[in-house]
């Protein structure tokens, strides 16, 4: 090659190295990943990494030694910005007395505040336990401290209560255990021990209870004369009296009507076919002339000579004279008895002569009450209702068990 012509290479050469650097400019732009790529091209091109910092300064951080640190979780804000522990007592007990029963018990073992906001009293005024067959041991606790209105009857019993309204009817109790519940109480106004195995010293702790207005012990068996007399004698302020069907002797019946209080407006002597005579009955007229309700069924007795003796009383609406020998009544019993308006003589006058008799004494509604509500904490002559709508001698319980276990809560 002529050495004239090598400025003209070298020329070439510098216009070939110049090409190829603006086609390397282009191949950054395109993508720096390319094996031909300087490596300060790229470092100069790519973006700079960002330093992560340390938030938790402590003595190894200090002395440059590298130290992993956990950053603490946030507490999640309430989207209402007020939680229950925030809420007053009082607050609390407002809410909670709109529970059911069930609900009640279980709020207790939330915490302890809860606990003890439980058995507030305020909260336990009135319980009705029909269908409960026995208590779960806070409710136990309650009952024994906190409730003033107690209805379970056909329940299971064996720890003492305290309360002024008591309905045991029917229920599963020691005598023993009986004893020591009456015996706390002495501010009973209505007891119901319908059908209950007593003593006479229960007859005598009943007798403590001088404000007692409603009694039933109808069906009861177990004590003397001698402490139904003292029993009479105390509880002076009796309203309504229901003894029907007790194992009485001849002694127990004249203990009645020599001593029971002149208040008495509704009483109940039934059953007594051959105890119950007619001087009793006149003992009876005299001690209590105010009686509004009288139910003598059952009497075997009692003739027509007991329709003079009955006419003087003078405020009486109510009879039962129901399978007893009195003749059937005549047709001036209307004005005989002039503030009579029921009649119940069932078994005493014949179906066939019901109808006449009915249109005889158009006045006087017969043979409408079957079964008595004298001084019973739920009448058992209501139609079936339901049981949200029972009651206990005129009041509704506000806590309740149904009997398919679940709790209705009804406003006091």
């Amino acid at each position: 090659m002529p050495l004239q012509d090598l400025p003209c290479l070298s020329l070439q050469g510098s216009m070939l190295t110049q090409s190829n650097k603006r086609k390397s400019r282009n191949f950054l732009s395109e993508g720096l990943d390319t094996e031909c790529t300087p490596t300060e091209l790229i470092q100069q091109c790519s973006p700079r990494h960002k330093l992560q910092r340390l938030n938790t300064k402590d003595k190894e951080n200090d002395y440059g030694h590298f130290v992993l640190a956990r950053r603490p979780r946030r507490k999640k804000e309430s989207s209402t910005g007020i939680s229950w522990d925030q809420l007053p007592d009082e607050l609390l007990l407002k809410i909670f007395f709109y529970l059911p029963l069930q609900d009640l018990l279980g709020i207790s073992r939330v915490c302890k505040r809860w606990h003890r906001l439980m058995f507030d009293e305020s909260l336990w005024h009135s319980v009705d336990l029909e269908g409960m067959t026995q208590a779960d041991a806070a409710l136990r606790h309650v009952l024994k401290t906190k409730v003033t209105r107690l209805r379970c009857p056909r329940s299971y019993v064996e720890e003492p209560l305290q309360m002024a309204e008591l309905d045991l009817s029917s229920s599963i109790i020691p005598t023993s255990v009986l004893e020591s519940i009456i015996c706390g109480c002495r501010q009973l106004r209505c007891l119901s021990l319908e059908g209950l195995q007593l003593s006479d010293l229960i007859i005598k702790s009943v007798a403590q209870n001088t404000h007692l207005l409603q009694l039933n012990l109808s069906g009861c068996s177990g004590f003397s004369d001698a402490a139904l007399t003292d029993m009479l004698q105390s509880c002076s302020s009796l309203e309504q009296l229901n003894l029907s069907w007790c194992e009485f002797s001849s002694s127990h019946i004249r203990g009645v009507t020599e001593n029971l209080s002149s208040a008495v407006t509704h009483l109940n002597l039934s059953g007594y076919r051959e105890t119950l005579t007619l001087e009793d009955v006149k003992m009876l007229v005299d001690r209590c002339p105010h009686i509004q309700t009288l139910d003598l069924s059952d009497s075997t007795l009692l003739m027509a000579d007991s329709f003079p003796v009955l006419a003087q009383l003078k405020h009486l609406q109510h009879l039962s004279l129901s399978r007893s020998q009195a003749p059937p009544p005549s047709l001036d019993l209307g004005t005989t008895i002039p503030s009579l308006c029921l009649l119940d003589v069932f078994g005493l006058v014949p179906n066939g002569h019901l109808p006449v008799l009915k249109k005889d004494l158009p006045r006087i509604c017969i043979n409408s009450k079957p079964f008595s509500t004298i001084a019973r904490p739920t009448p058992a002559s209501t139609p079936a209702v339901p049981l949200s709508d029972r009651s206990m001698w005129g009041s509704r319980c506000r806590l309740r068990v149904q009997p398919s276990c679940s709790i209705v809560l009804q406003p006091s």
